[in-house]
């Protein structure tokens, strides 16, 4: 899931059982309203993530957009898919 929203984020996380790592977390709530920072970062840690999944032999990635589908273009992009 890209992040763009800290609070719909938790919100999912809390919702299907998953754990949000803790430096991420903590990351997160440091950027408070500044939503363009936030989603910066955001974008920036899931590519990251995405690439190594891919590099470590994972056949795909899923994506939950949540109606948002710039982000995942973008990470789309910055992978060169």
């Amino acid at each position: 899931m890209p992040i763009t929203n800290f609070k719909q984020l938790a919100r999912f996380s809390d919702a299907c059982g998953a754990e949000i790592p803790r430096w991420i977390r903590k990351r997160l709530e440091g950027f408070g309203d500044d939503l363009e920072s936030l989603r910066a970062f955001g974008l920036d840690v899931t590519s990251q993530l995405c690439r190594k999944l891919l590099e470590a032999g994972a056949p795909g990635l899923h994506f939950y957009t949540m109606n948002r589908a710039a982000a995942t273009r973008a990470i789309w992009r910055q992978l060169g898919l």
